[in-house]
C-alpha cells in the first residue's frame, strides 16, 4: 500500500510532509491534540480511491495507546540535558591524567611514600597500555608538564564562570521560559568542548583555563532553567520521580564521561583529543532534538493532549506568567530560613560530590595505581549505582508522601541525611582500606551510591518552597553551592603535592566534616511547605496592608467636629 499524507496543523503552527508529521507529532497530528485539523489520506489501491477524513474523529484511544505524555518526553530530554552537561564538564578530569607528563621517581621531586601501593604489572605508564597518535607529536599523551597545583586550577576554572550565570539564567528562564536558556547554554558548551584540544595544544594552560571559564558561563544556566521548566511540567504528586529522573542525568553523565573517556584513551589510538570531540558532538546532537521536541510550558506545546494539559493546569495552576510576572520578592527570599538551610546543604553536597567527581580519577591513578582503562570504568561504577539509587529513592519518596507515611518536610530531611552520612562513612572507610583495591572500590561505590538519595531529598526542595520562583531559587542555591567546585580542586592540589595516601585521607576527612555539619544545619532549618512569598499577591498584600495602616493612622489624627448641628443631629 502506498500512502501519502498531507498534514495541516491548527493555529497555522506547522505544515509538514509525511516524515515531519510522523516525527514532530511523535504522537503525530493524526493522534494528537489537533482535533480541528484536516487530514487527507490518499490511498492508491486497485481503484485509486481517495478518502478524506476530518480529525474531529476521536483519536483519544489511539493516542493513549501510542503516545507518552509530553511531561515524560520532557523528563527524558531533561535527563539527557543534564547528562550531556556533565559529560562535557567532567571529561577533562580523566583526560588530564593522560594530557600531563608523568615523571618517574628518579627525576621527580615528590617525597617517597612508605605507604605507597605497589604498581600494577600493567601500570598506566606502560607504553603498551597508553595509546597515542604516533604521527602527531603535539597530540601525544603526556604532552603538558603541569604540576598538581596547575592541574587544580585548570579543573576548578570551569566553576569560575559557572557561578556567574546562575542568577541571570534563572531569572531569564522564569520570565521567558527555560527552553532556550537551557538549550543555548549547553550548545555553547558543546562548541567550546570541540575547541578544547586546539586551545590546550596551541595555548597551553592559560588558553585551556579561558575555554573552561567560558564553558562554565554557558552551563551556568542549566540547573536554574531546568528547575523553572520542572515547575511547569512536574505535578506535585510526581515531583520526586520526575525530578530524580532529570537530575539523575548527572550520574549517567558522570558514568558515560569517565567510562567512555577511559575506553577512548585505553583502547583506541585517537589520543586524548577524541574525548572532547566525542562529547562535544553529543551535545550538538542533543540540542537539535531538544529544540524539536520540548517547549517552555504546556500552553505553548503544540502536541500535548487536552487531557494532559487539563491535568497539569489543575495540579500546577496557570503557567502563563511571562512578562506580567510580579517582581521577585528579594527581601522575603533572602531572609527565608528554609532557603538558607537549603543553601548550606547544597554547599555540603557539592563539596563532597565535586571532590569525588573531579579528583577520584587522580586518586585511582596516583594512589591505587590503576591503569587508564581500569581507572575509567572503576571511577564510573559509583555513579552508575548512584543513578539506580536516585531513581528508586525518588519512587519511595513519592510513595511515602502520597500515602501520608511522612510529611514532605520530613521526607526531604531523611533522604538528605542519608545522602550525607552514607558517603561520609564510605569514603573515609575506603581511605583506610589501604592498598586493598577491591575493598576501596566497594566502599567508594557504596558511599557514593547512597548520595543518590540527595535528589528526592534537598535537590527538589526548591520546588517545594516556591514553584513560581523555582528558577531563581535554584540559581541562588546551586550558584552558591558551586563555589565548592572552585575551592575543592585547588585545595586537593595544594593538600596532595605528593599524592600520598596520608595526604588524601586529610582531603576525605575534610569532606566528611563538611558533609555532616551542613546536613545538621539543613535538618534544623528545612521545610517542605510552600512559602508565603511564593504567591504573586504576597508583595501586593504587604503593600495594601501598609497603605491601610497609613490611612488608619491619618484618620486617627483627624480632630472630631464639634459643631452645634452635629450635636443636634446626635440628639435626633
Amino acid at each position: 500500500m502506498n500512502l501519502s499524507y498531507t498534514c495541516s496543523c491548527r493555529e497555522g503552527r506547522i505544515t509538514s510532509s509525511e516524515e515531519m508529521c510522523a516525527f514532530q507529532g511523535w504522537c503525530g497530528r493524526l493522534v494528537g491534540r489537533a482535533l480541528s485539523s484536516d487530514v487527507t489520506i490518499s490511498s492508491r489501491l486497485n481503484q485509486s480511491l481517495t478518502h478524506t477524513y476530518n480529525t474531529m474523529y476521536n483519536y483519544n484511544v489511539v493516542r493513549q495507546a501510542v503516545c507518552p505524555p509530553q511531561r515524560y518526553i520532557f523528563a527524558v530530554m531533561g535527563f539527557f540535558a543534564i547528562a550531556n552537561a556533565y559529560t562535557m564538564r567532567i571529561c577533562l578530569s580523566l583526560a588530564i591524567t593522560e594530557m600531563v607528563t608523568h615523571h618517574s621517581p628518579s627525576n621527580s621531586s615528590k617525597k617517597p611514600d612508605p605507604d605507597a601501593c605497589p604498581s600494577n604489572p600493567e601500570d598506566f605508564q606502560s607504553p603498551s597500555m597508553v595509546k597515542i597518535i604516533q604521527n602527531y607529536p603535539l597530540l601525544q599523551a603526556g604532552t603538558f608538564d603541569w604540576d598538581e597545583r596547575t592541574q587544580g586550577l585548570i579543573l576548578s576554572s570551569f566553576f569560575w564562570g559557572y557561578v556567574v550565570t546562575h542568577l541571570p539564567g534563572g531569572m531569564l528562564a522564569e520570565r521567558f521560559g527555560g527552553k532556550y536558556s537551557l538549550g543555548l547554554g549547553i550548545l555553547s558548551t558543546a562548541v567550546l568542548t570541540l575547541l578544547t584540544p586546539l586551545a590546550a595544544t596551541y595555548g597551553g594552560a592559560n588558553w585551556l583555563i579561558a575555554v573552561r571559564i567560558l564553558e562554565g558561563l554557558g552551563e551556568g544556566s542549566t540547573f536554574p532553567a531546568m528547575n523553572a521548566l520542572l515547575a511547569q511540567w512536574a505535578p506535585p504528586s510526581e515531583r520526586s520521580r520526575i525530578g530524580s529522573l532529570v537530575f539523575a542525568g548527572a550520574q549517567i553523565g558522570t558514568v558515560v564521561s569517565t567510562a567512555l573517556s577511559g575506553a577512548l584513551l585505553h583502547y583506541t589510538s585517537w589520543g586524548w583529543p577524541s574525548v572532547f570531540y566525542t562529547f562535544g558532538l553529543m551535545g550538538v546532537l542533543w540540542f537539535i532534538l531538544w529544540v524539536l521536541l520540548c517547549y517552555n510550558d504546556p500552553n505553548s506545546h503544540p502536541f500535548i493532549s487536552d487531557e494532559e494539559k487539563k491535568y497539569l493546569d489543575e495540579t500546577l495552576g496557570s503557567t502563563d506568567r511571562g512578562k506580567d510576572m510580579t517582581p521577585v520578592p528579594w527581601k522575603a527570599i533572602l531572609t527565608s530560613v528554609p532557603l538558607w538551610g537549603l543553601i548550606v546543604a547544597q554547599i555540603g553536597h557539592d563539596w563532597g560530590f565535586f571532590t569525588m567527581v573531579t579528583d577520584l580519577p587522580k586518586y585511582m591513578r596516583d594512589v591505587m595505581k590503576f591503569n587508564i582503562g581500569q581507572n575509567g570504568y572503576l571511577s564510573a561504577l559509583p555513579y552508575l549505582i548512584m543513578w539506580f539509587v536516585s531513581l528508586g529513592s525518588g519512587c519511595v519518596a513519592d510513595w511515602m508522601i502520597a500515602h501520608n507515611k511522612l510529611s514532605v518536610t520530613n521526607t526531604r530531611k531523611i533522604f538528605t541525611t542519608i545522602a550525607s552520612v552514607g558517603p561520609s562513612i564510605g569514603i573515609i572507610a575506603a581511605s583506610y582500606a589501604g592498598c586493598d583495591r577491591t575493598a576501596a572500590v566497594v566502599l567508594f561505590t557504596i558511599g557514593m551510591a547512597l548520595m543518590g538519595t540527595f535528589y528526592p531529598g534537598m535537590k527538589v526542595n526548591a520546588l517545594d518552597l516556591s514553584p513560581n520562583y523555582a528558577g531563581t531559587l535554584m540559581a541562588i542555591v546551586n550558584g552558591i553551592g558551586a563555589l565548592s567546585g572552585i575551592i575543592t580542586p585547588y585545595l586537593v592540589g595544594v593538600l596532595t603535592p605528593d599524592s600520598t595516601l596520608v595526604q588524601w585521607r586529610l582531603v576525605f576527612w575534610i569532606s566528611v566534616g563538611v558533609f555532616l555539619l551542613t546536613n545538621f544545619v539543613f535538618v534544623l532549618t528545612a521545610s517542605g511547605e510552600v512559602q508565603p512569598w511564593n504567591s504573586p499577591s504576597f508583595k501586593q498584600g504587604k503593600e495594601e496592608n501598609a497603605n491601610t495602616t497609613t490611612e488608619s493612622k491619618n484618620v486617627s489624627h483627624v480632630p472630631p467636629l464639634e459643631t452645634n448641628s452635629g450635636k443636634e443631629n446626635t440628639k435626633l
